[in-house]
């Protein structure tokens, strides 16, 4: 990974389209060299003390498997092995869940190729590159009352109200059914003792629940 000896990079991506938009990006780049790419992470592993990377890729919502597992199972069994995340979810279970894993970095898919290059330049330098947004998550966190009468799933389906989105998109990211957001929901203005969403995101700020 130092002077001359380049940078052996694996994907993991669903989406035939991105991962052959990545796949380009890793072989267009002097300084990497592409090993592989997999649409799931069963494949992955099975091939991971083959292929050898250094880093790798990896998306989130695979088939199967999923990224956050793939994370767990590959750190067992190459411990100094780097993972990049790059994935469309960036509600806060999923990004702290995925960094806990053993990840390096976690960035959105929205960034664009020169990030994504920066990310992985960062990661080989020992950093943990993380997306804008991302950061700003868990710093926030950092920041938050820890005394909250809430549950973690209560308080990232209130986090994720208080950025405008409805009840149906939060249970499609959250893989939860309507009736288990409402239940939530619930759950919430009981403990914050409001009766609407307004009030339940005015005082969670406040009190800096969320």
């Amino acid at each position: 990974m130092i002077g001359t000896t380049k940078t052996r990079v694996v994907i993991v991506e669903d989406n035939e389209d991105i991962n052959s938009t990545f796949t380009e990006l890793i072989n267009n780049t002097p300084e990497f060299e592409w090993v592989a790419s997999y649409n799931a992470a069963e494949k992955y592993l099975a091939n991971l003390n083959k292929d050898k990377p250094d880093i790798v890729l990896m998306d989130i919502g695979l088939p199967g498997v999923s990224g956050i597992k793939a994370i767990k199972e590959s750190k067992k069994i190459l411990a100094k092995l780097e993972i990049l995340v790059i994935s469309v979810h960036n509600n806060n279970e999923t990004v702290f869940e995925a960094l806990c894993s053993g990840a390096s970095g976690y960035i959105t898919k929205i960034a664009d190729n020169e990030s994504i290059i920066k990310a992985i330049h960062e990661v080989i330098r020992g950093g943990a590159p993380m997306s804008t947004q991302i950061a700003r998550m868990v710093v926030k966190s950092f920041n938050k009352n820890q005394q909250t009468p809430l549950i973690k799933r209560e308080t990232e389906i209130l986090e994720m109200l208080s950025t405008g989105k409805s009840h149906a998109r939060i249970a499609d990211e959250l893989f939860l059914s309507k009736e288990t957001i409402r239940t939530h929901m619930r759950n919430i203005y009981t403990k914050l003792e409001v009766n609407t969403k307004a009030d339940a995101i005015a005082l969670a700020k406040n009190e800096k629940y969320i």
